[in-house]
């Protein structure tokens, strides 16, 4: 998982960072700059992209709102120094997702934002079922005929993309951004393809019929779905 920052006190920063690294949340740091740029791009179709986790400081309405107005869907998560209920009023009008008191809890943060993604693609449980696949969206390893799959944490962000969106159509660049972050022109779209050659060879070596599950659709992206199954792939 990754999650964008917004954290401007220096006293704060470090030991931030250093909690959501120790459940293997991979936070990148952003400034005011970042909301002077162009905002749609953490809106690009079929993804929801990456949460942002920002700090109740001055202008933090503000930033939400200029999320919000320019079609952002991603989790945002307010942290507070302190709880007023007031305020925290406020902040969701505003359209923020959470609002919570620190100091945070990585796996917390991990578990709130998960929740936040799974309900706005229709799951209200925290996994999926696909053919022979049980998917979760809680960071544990999917299962396969009853077998966990191991998956590498790259590959995992891949996969759980996928799984959010299953039996639809997923652009690569929408699964580029939930891995790596966003970018106005995608640089390495191959990785991508890499990736999900690894994650169907997994497949393959545990379903019992050799399934891929995993279809490319030429020009659109991947889908996964059990449709999938009976179809040869490739990337």
């Amino acid at each position: 998982m990754q999650v964008y920052v917004h954290e401007p006190r220096k006293n704060r920063i470090a030991s931030l960072l250093a909690e959501l690294r120790s459940d293997k949340i991979v936070p990148s740091p952003i400034d005011d700059a970042f909301f002077e740029r162009d905002l749609s791009l953490l809106n690009r179709p079929d993804s929801l992209g990456n949460a942002l986790l920002l700090a109740a400081v001055p202008g933090v309405n503000e930033r939400i709102t200029a999320l919000r107005e320019a079609g952002c869907e991603n989790p945002v998560v307010v942290m507070r120094d302190f709880r007023n209920a007031q305020d925290t009023a406020l902040l969701l009008d505003r359209g923020a997702d959470e609002v919570v008191v620190m100091p945070i809890k990585a796996v917390e943060l991990r578990a709130r934002v998960n929740a936040i993604l799974r309900r706005s693609h229709g799951h209200s449980a925290d996994e999926v079922k696909v053919g022979e696949i049980v998917a979760y969206f809680d960071g544990r390893d999917p299962e396969v005929a009853g077998h966990r799959l191991r998956l590498s944490q790259r590959e995992h962000a891949i996969f759980k993309q996928l799984a959010l969106n299953a039996t639809k159509v997923v652009p690569k660049s929408a699964i580029y951004d939930a891995v790596y972050g966003i970018a106005d022109v995608p640089p390495f779209e191959k990785v991508i393809d890499v990736y999900i050659c690894k994650i169907r060879k997994k497949l393959e070596a545990t379903t019992p019929q050799g399934s891929r599950y995993i279809e490319t659709v030429p020009g659109r992206g991947y889908r996964f779905s059990d449709d999938a199954i009976a179809k040869p792939g490739g990337v």
